[in-house]
């Protein structure tokens, strides 16, 4: 079931400014040979808190998810890693470290552009928000820009089976 959007917070006229901001950050990644994703938070007040792409081939960092990446930088900017009503919105269902992350992080909203079929964890293989012994919830909404964000990912794959068969 997909949610209703909520109200762009102040500053902004719509939820699709931020993925875009999300999807610069993707395409930004893809062009470092990191799986294109993008990240950006969203704080109540309509500050743009942190804004990330994947960044695991350039750091040699498996943690260095578009998502966790953006979470370490809204805490720096709020000096506090509890992100209590923050937005996020990413352009791929985040995976079961992600999802973990933002739970511990407090983030009130989840809005995610592609489903990931594989190893997604917000809903496609693994409700990961509402394990039972989760201490937070985070409200979840998919599909925002869906087509734009899950073509970026198939068109980014396709390139480099294209490099590895060349």
């Amino acid at each position: 079931m997909t949610l209703p959007l909520p109200s762009p917070p102040p500053g902004w006229t719509s939820w699709e400014q931020a993925m875009r901001l999300a999807l610069e950050q993707a395409e930004r990644a893809g062009r470092h040979d990191d799986v294109p994703v993008g990240a950006v938070i969203i704080g109540a007040g309509g500050e743009l808190l942190a804004e990330a792409g994947n960044e695991t081939i350039r750091r040699n960092d498996p943690t260095a998810h578009a998502e966790i990446v953006a979470l370490r930088r809204a805490a720096t900017a709020l000096s506090n890693y509890r992100l209590t009503d923050t937005v996020m919105c990413v352009t791929l269902e985040p995976c079961l470290m992600c999802v973990g992350a933002l739970v511990h992080a407090r983030v009130k909203t989840l809005i995610y552009g592609a489903t990931d079929p594989k190893t997604g964890a917000a809903r496609s293989k693994l409700d990961g928000f509402d394990l039972p012994f989760l201490n937070h919830r985070v409200e979840v909404i998919p599909g925002l820009l869906e087509e734009e964000c899950s073509q970026l990912i198939k068109d980014f794959f396709r390139q480099r089976r294209a490099k590895k068969n060349a």
